[in-house]
């Protein structure tokens, strides 16, 4: 077969599976067609190498290095001035072209071969650029785990009071990957300053829910840096990001361009700015409807007789859901037999899992975000936890089950919270 056709051919097959799947990643969402619409743009092929110069119409624009910028620099300059009102941020920089290289910039800028940071341990849902086994690593991080509360999934703030104090971490990490409950920055914020520790924040997971006002406000909580990618609850290409405060700017600047990147992905950097309009106008309504749906689903999923974390709190404040399926096989087990329904979720260490689980660890992460996006809403979240009770409990083949979410799933198959009308 021709490869031109061989590959429009798999395009073709991808779109028409997904678009019959209950996609319930809790790292992806879908993009508006105003979105792609600007990704797909005269953008993608161009160049703006530079620094924050002067302003156009009382909009900070850039210094660049190239010709033909003179468009996307008013545009670049919209979407920080957006952002930064959105978030509450003093500066943004968006030159980082995805959420770990947004944390490099930041360890890159804030810390020295050597120096020491803290978070949470993957199996407690730190994400891997957190660690030494990624980008942390690569510049001589050394990293420590924060003392974990496991039946609150979140951060043993007297323990780790008494952890930071000892070892002085440079940068103090919060956020993760596995993120159901806003993380302790008040109570941590007099530790930093008592040891002259950085607070960074990877809202990576949950930009989309603090942009809607529903889940916490890193800057007004101490937070001295937000990092972040833009295509999880925050429904905009893939990218990155980093809010700080204004003390840092020039370091940060300097470290995403020239220090990591020369040309940042503008394609990418116009689409987030449409993303961002979309979330000043809708965010609220959409950010609000993520967190109902997944307290429904995990709800249902618990009555259900499903081992859903943290039931004495609600089970979550998030787009994500964690679940405990080691009595039912693990989670191996799980998400190949939902995949194979049509149902599209990950499978995830939990905190008492070891690094040697991650094959087949105890737990399952579902995101709400992208099935929220598409306009379901708590009755949909039922009718999918009866689906996965069908498969996971009752032991029905998920060929079965399969014929039921394709026909629930070509009800919803518009993207809603935009202005694609």
């Amino acid at each position: 077969m021709n490869p031109y056709k061989e590959i429009l051919n798999l395009i073709n097959e991808q779109e028409e599976w997904r678009s019959n799947c209950l996609n319930m990643i809790a790292s992806e969402n879908l993009t508006s067609l105003a979105v792609r619409r600007a990704i797909s743009s005269d953008f993608g092929h161009r160049y703006a190498e530079g620094l924050l110069g002067g302003k156009i119409d009382d909009l900070q624009v850039f210094d660049r290095f190239y010709q033909g910028t003179k468009i996307f620099d008013k545009v670049e300059a919209i979407a920080m001035k957006f952002s930064e009102k959105l978030f509450q941020a003093e500066h943004a920089n968006l030159v980082p072209v995805s959420g770990a290289v947004a944390n490099l910039v930041t360890y890159h800028a804030l810390a020295e071969y050597g120096d020491k940071i803290s978070g949470l341990s993957i199996p407690c849902g730190g994400h891997i650029s957190h660690s030494r086994v990624s980008v942390a690593g690569v510049i001589g991080l050394r990293e420590i785990s924060y003392p974990f509360d496991n039946e609150e999934m979140n951060i043993d703030v007297d323990k780790a009071k008494e952890l930071l104090l000892r070892e002085k971490p440079k940068i103090m990490i919060f956020g993760g990957s596995l993120f159901l409950f806003p993380h302790p920055l008040n109570e941590l914020r007099e530790i930093a300053n008592e040891i002259n520790a950085v607070m960074m924040y990877d809202g990576a997971h949950v930009l989309g829910l603090i942009a809607g006002g529903k889940f916490q406000k890193p800057f007004a909580e101490g937070a001295d840096i937000l990092t972040s990618s833009t295509h999880k609850t925050f429904p905009g290409p893939q990218g990155g990001v980093v809010f700080c405060k204004e003390k840092f700017k020039e370091k940060i600047d300097n470290a995403a361009f020239p220090g990591l990147m020369s040309n940042h992905h503008l394609h990418h950097v116009v689409g987030f700015a449409v993303a961002l309009a979309e979330m000043m106008e809708f965010g609220r309504e959409y950010a609000e409807q993520i967190v109902k749906n997944s307290r429904v689903l995990a709800e249902t999923l618990y009555e259900l007789g499903f081992d859903v974390l943290c039931e004495h709190k609600g089970f979550t404040q998030s787009h994500q859901i964690a679940v405990d399926v080691s009595r039912i096989g693990g989670g191996r087990k799980i998400v190949e037999s939902f995949e194979d329904a049509n149902i599209i979720i990950n499978k995830n260490l939990l905190p008492w899992d070891s690094l040697e689980k991650t094959g087949n660890p105890s737990g399952i992460r579902i995101g709400t975000q992208e099935v929220t996006r598409i306009g379901m809403k708590e009755s949909e979240m039922k009718e999918i936890a009866e689906f996965m009770k069908r498969i996971a409990i009752d032991g029905e083949k998920p060929e079965k089950v399969k014929e039921d979410v394709i026909a629930m799933k070509k009800g919803f198959n518009k993207v809603h919270y935009c202005f694609d009308d």
